[in-house]
């Protein structure tokens, strides 16, 4: 048995999740799953249906996307993960997607709104978009750009990851992230949820405003504050 079954394990469940939720087409997307102590994660194959994917099929790569084990290549996006795992330590896992919703946010290249509660429940803020990569950017080492494009728009708005576990790069799509590969999948499926309702709201009236701040402070605070209360 592999060294690394138990993220493999983690990393395939957190997979087949994805199309199940609607987040995926075809071979489309990813989730990865790191075990911090060894310094490596598990991701999903390049281009493998998910009806084919199997817990041995997931490929064991370092956080310089060196692969340590597996006989398939990894993902196409390796290296935009194993970017974030090296710079923001409290990632234990990352999905990637293009779901429908937030892909179309990211590619009006616009921060989806806060208009309601639904999305206060899980930001107090906007939820981002990184600006498109530059030229020189795409022309050099793309998807390990893309991982610093994600980490210069955190810098750029002032945000923490580790509070706002949810975005969309420019012209491309969402990715989220968590403590570990559940909130990782959630974030990606409460992302497409609130991006849909923040689109059909501007259909219904373009001048909605935004989510007045008591509400927003509400919401989060009763949810993740100090004297949160709900749930059991």
């Amino acid at each position: 048995m592999s060294a690394y079954q138990q993220i493999k394990q983690e990393c395939y469940d957190a997979n087949m999740e994805l199309p199940k939720l609607g987040l995926v087409l075809f071979t489309f997307g990813n989730v990865s799953v790191a075990d911090r102590e060894k310094k490596v994660f598990a991701i999903k194959p390049s281009g493998v249906p998910y009806e084919e994917l199997t817990v041995d099929k997931m490929v064991i790569v370092d956080f310089d996307s060196n692969i340590i084990e597996g006989d398939l290549r990894p993902s196409s996006d390796t290296k935009t993960h194993a970017v974030l795992y090296k710079h923001w330590e409290k990632i234990g896992s990352i999905v990637h997607t293009h779901s429908t919703y937030a892909t179309a946010w990211a590619q009006s290249l616009r921060d989806i709104p806060i208009f309601g509660t639904t999305h206060a429940d899980h930001n107090t803020v906007d939820i981002p978009c990184a600006a498109p990569m530059s030229d020189e950017m795409i022309k050099g080492n793309y998807e390990y750009e893309t991982g610093f494009q994600i980490m210069n728009c955190y810098k750029e708005k002032g945000l923490d990851y580790t509070e706002v576990e949810m975005m969309i790069v420019g012209n491309h799509a969402p990715f989220t992230w968590g403590k570990n590969a559940h909130k990782a999948v959630y974030n990606a499926a409460v992302l497409e949820s609130v991006a849909k309702m923040a689109w059909l709201t501007e259909q219904i009236n373009p001048n909605a405003p935004r989510l007045k701040d008591a509400l927003i402070k509400k919401h989060y605070e009763r949810k993740h504050g100090p004297d949160s209360y709900y749930g059991q």
